[in-house]
């Protein structure tokens, strides 16, 4: 298993009111964006990125942490 990246989620009742910090201010693009969950990233690298969300699907509380893998056998 190959971690991919880690992802920080924030909790956030309405994720585009953040727009204007994330993007604006910081610069970061939205890389990913479901309505209820939107994730932003640095530009050059996706090396900095963190997810702003109002639940963690299907109504689920909101996950502190994203991690993405790829699962491979050798």
């Amino acid at each position: 298993m190959q971690v991919q990246r880690i992802v920080a989620n924030i909790a956030a009742a309405d994720p585009e009111r953040a727009d204007a910090f994330y993007r604006g201010i910081l610069g970061l693009n939205v890389v990913m964006d479901h309505g209820w969950i939107r994730t932003y990233a640095a530009a050059a690298s996706m090396q900095a990125q963190l997810s702003l969300a109002s639940e963690g699907g299907s109504g689920a509380p909101v996950p502190e942490l994203s991690v993405e893998v790829i699962w491979s056998r050798l």
